[in-house]
């Protein structure tokens, strides 16, 4: 089952080594992992995507809190968390297709970033399923680089 922690830091050098690490050392896969300072400068946030069970969940949050530099690890339910991801895909687009991507791009709520000779480059946030959406309709013209990030994700409320 996929589990999304919400993992508070110190930013200090080494400290993600040292979380990914641990997943590692235990034969877990990260599907998604986000890293970025919060509104206090020496504190950053790890959202750690990763499909465990539950038994298994509970061991990876006492080895993280054993971490010197963990100050506190959150689990954020999908019912209980606003999640969201970023993407930037870049599409082939001539002069006959660039009007029906766009149109394409403003359904999806997302928006043009970047306007080249054969190409556009899209910019898109929100869900998995939303990402995905966007990216199976654009791949008949041509996806000419795609790049996510991982799963971003806070407590509702």
């Amino acid at each position: 089952m996929k589990h999304t922690l919400s993992v508070l830091v110190e930013n200090k050098p080494g400290v993600l080594a040292r979380v990914a690490g641990l997943f590692s050392r235990r034969g877990f896969n990260i599907d998604s992992l986000s890293v970025g300072v919060t509104d206090r400068p020496e504190v950053s946030i790890m959202t750690v995507v990763v499909d465990v069970e539950e038994h298994s969940l509970e061991q990876v949050r006492k080895q993280l809190n054993k971490l010197v530099n963990v100050i506190k690890i959150s689990d954020l339910p999908s019912e209980n968390s606003v999640r969201r991801e970023l993407a930037l895909i870049k599409v082939k687009a001539d002069s006959r297709t660039r009007a029906e991507i766009i149109e394409i791009v403003n359904i999806f709520r997302a928006k043009v970033v970047d306007v080249g000779k054969g190409t556009l480059s899209v910019e898109v946030t929100g869900s998995k399923d939303k990402l995905a959406g966007l990216e199976d309709l654009l791949k008949p013209y041509g996806v000419v680089e795609l790049v996510r990030t991982g799963t971003v994700a806070l407590p509702r409320g």
